[in-house]
């Protein structure tokens, strides 16, 4: 066997060179050749493994020594070693092809991992022996070269982390793949594809990447580096977090910026910050993680701290806004928003469980729910705060026509778009009753209603009452009240009617077009609102067309068996009176559903016109003449009939129908 030297490069010399190809076209010519290139690449092999295998004798001989004073003589081989790491070191260095890089892990490269970790052990081991023996040149030479090499991989580290080229991988839905998730030795790595999009998905790397930088991280870790590797890879991923935030548009902004801001612009800055919650719990997290995991697969504990610190980061900048909004002051318009920063903090507790250290976890869910609690408390005075709202609106001119009151429409519309909430604030009411009950110094506030609702049976909702349903009722409660002061306004009896009709029909229809608002107020009262609008029906026409009626009647129409004629002109004279007064105000009053409009002119009509042809066609004959029946009869029934269709339609020049 032949002998094999280093050159100063760090080259083997003496064993036999690769030949070059040739260009011959004799099959035994070509045939000799790669023969010639096989012994000679496995020759080459042989010698690395032979050097690897005297480095590790010399390990075992230094860790075995019992005298450390001492130490074994030195081999050559020690610095035949460092010159081949150091050779590996200068041709990366002095290399601006990234296809040549270390991070490719070519098959010589992955000699140059497991050599600079032999090298670690190495230097180890030399460092046993007292400074001044033997060993100390060649610790210092070892120590020298390690750190070369650990610098070395910290730059690969770095730019494959950093690396926008070549760390970010699409992948599309409907590919030819079975699955969109990449595997890593063996487990999911890089994040799927969106069900929404065809986008890729945050931090996309690629296979080959995650098991480089793993091997790196691993290696950097064995030989000593793990500050260094540590600290890398959490400035690299704070700042792929950071630039992440940056795309959805949320930045830091300081607690007194928010207090100063008006809702219009406060109201934007909640919608980016709940987008980059959202993205927090379903994407970065989560992402974070699994790259984290795959990284530092060697070392779970690094991976969990390493989270921890940038959950924390994140998570802590999250909250300062958040405690920000919760200190403006609170209005109705608030409270939508401040359920969805209620909801989307509760989703991201779960991204972080089980990611970070106990520590951590414990300190960031009680940050988190703290926050949450205080938005809860928010809702609630808001609630209230709609309770007084009702309470304190007083006012002093009717809505004309007896429409749906603003106030009305505002409530409803309120209810509505809360109770799509309708779980998150059973959930905030329940645990506002708890901490009221649990306050010693402050008497619950919902308990005494609670019990008394469910002492009486109350009709106004299901079975399963909850502090959430009776807040609900509490408010329609103040609203029926509210209105019906209001109608009061009202000097026509009839109009009256009308407005509390109009307002508790819409009522009605609110809730039952609201499966939530049904849910919670239940078919029980919903029956019994429509009593209460058919009572109102009722009233309206009593108050309207009694005295029509009277008129009507074919009672007292006889003097002495027979007709009297100065009654029946009276009786028309009358009849034309009232009905044209009825005409003239009540095509002004509104009625915006059509339903109930329909409803209102065909009782109308089914009530007045029998009775109006009836007496007309009994009555007429006894008018003398056709200049006299033109003086007394206004209106045929036909026209009866065509001027009830205008009832309710409201004054066309001051008022348009409204519709929701």
């Amino acid at each position: 066997m032949v002998k094999n030297h280093l050159d100063k490069n760090g080259s083997f010399t003496g064993s036999p060179k690769p030949p070059h190809p040739t260009t011959s076209t004799d099959p035994h010519s070509r045939k000799s050749s790669q023969e010639e290139l096989d012994h000679s690449l496995n020759q080459h092999h042989e010698d690395v493994k032979k050097l690897s295998d005297d480095i590790d004798r010399f390990i075992d001989e230094l860790s075995t020594c019992q005298d450390k004073s001492n130490p074994p003589e030195v081999p050559e081989i020690i610095e035949t070693f460092s010159k081949i790491i150091e050779s590996k070191i200068s041709k990366h260095n002095t290399c601006e092809n990234s296809s040549t890089r270390l991070c490719k892990m070519t098959e010589e490269d992955n000699f140059f991992v497991e050599a600079v970790l032999r090298l670690s052990k190495l230097t180890n081991s030399l460092s046993e022996f007292p400074s001044g023996s033997t060993t100390t040149r060649s610790l210092n030479r070892t120590s020298m070269v390690l750190q070369r090499a650990m610098t070395l991989m910290e730059e690969e580290f770095r730019a494959l982390l950093e690396d926008s080229s070549s760390s970010h991988v699409k992948v599309y839905k409907n590919s030819s793949f079975n699955s969109n998730r990449l595997l890593v030795d063996g487990e999911l790595c890089s994040l799927t594809l969106s069900e929404s999009s065809g986008e890729e998905e945050y931090p996309s790397f690629p296979p080959d990447t995650v098991t480089r930088m793993n091997r790196i991280a691993s290696t950097m870790i064995m030989a000593g580096n793990e500050t260094e590797c540590c600290q890398v890879y959490s400035i690299t991923r704070r700042n792929a977090c950071v630039e992440q935030m940056n795309k959805l548009e949320f930045e830091k902004i300081n607690m007194e910026d928010v207090q100063r801001m008006q809702w219009d612009s406060l109201e934007g800055e909640i919608t980016r910050w709940i987008r980059a919650v959202k993205s927090c719990s379903t994407t970065l997290f989560p992402g974070e993680k699994r790259l984290g995991d795959s990284v530092f697969s060697e070392s779970p504990m690094n991976s969990q701290s390493l989270f921890s610190n940038l959950a924390r980061a994140i998570v802590i900048q999250l909250l300062d806004f958040a405690e920000a909004v919760t200190m403006t002051k609170r209005s109705g318009e608030k409270l939508f928003k401040y359920l969805d920063m209620y909801e989307a903090l509760r989703d991201l507790i779960p991204s972080i469980k089980n990611s970070c250290s106990n520590e951590c976890e414990n300190e960031l869910n009680s940050e988190i729910q703290a926050t949450i609690d205080r938005l809860g408390e928010s809702a609630v005075s808001i609630f209230s705060d709609l309770e007084n709202s009702i309470k304190n609106d007083v006012a002093r001119i009717p809505v004309p026509g007896g429409a749906v009151h603003p106030l009305t429409r505002y409530v409803m519309n309120y209810l509505k778009y809360a109770c799509e909430y309708k779980i998150t604030l059973e959930h905030i009411f329940q645990q506002h009753v708890k901490f009221e009950e649990s306050n010693a110094n402050s008497p619950a506030k919902l308990k005494p209603t609670l019990e008394v609702e469910a002492e009486n049976d109350s009709p106004h909702c299901n079975s399963e009452t909850t502090p959430f349903s009776i807040q609900l009722v509490t408010i329609m409660d103040l609203l029926d009240t509210n209105l019906e002061a209001k109608s009061n306004l009202y000097r026509d009896p009839a109009l009256r009617d009308i407005f509390l009709m109009n307002n508790g029909r819409y009522i009605l229809q609110k809730v039952k077009g609201s499966a939530e608002i049904h849910q919670v107020m239940g078919d029980t009262w919903c029956r019994r609102r429509s009593t209460i609008v058919r009572h109102y029906h009722k009233n309206y026409q009593r108050e309207t067309f009694g005295k029509v009626l009277q008129i009507l009647t074919h009672d007292g129409m006889q003097v002495n068996g027979k007709v009297a004629k100065t009654t029946v002109k009276e009786r028309f004279k009358n009849f034309n009176a009232i009905f044209d007064e009825i005409h003239r105000s009540q095509s002004t009053w509104v009625v915006s559903d059509e339903q109930l409009q329909s409803e209102l002119r065909v009782s109308i009509s089914a009530l007045v016109i029998p009775a109006y042809r009836s007496f007309f066609g009994r009555f007429r004959q006894y008018l003398d003449n056709a200049k006299q029946a033109e003086k007394y009869i206004k209106y045929q029934p036909e026209d009866i009939e065509i001027l009830i269709d205008h009832f309710f339609d409201g004054n066309s020049t001051s008022m348009a129908r409204r519709k929701t």
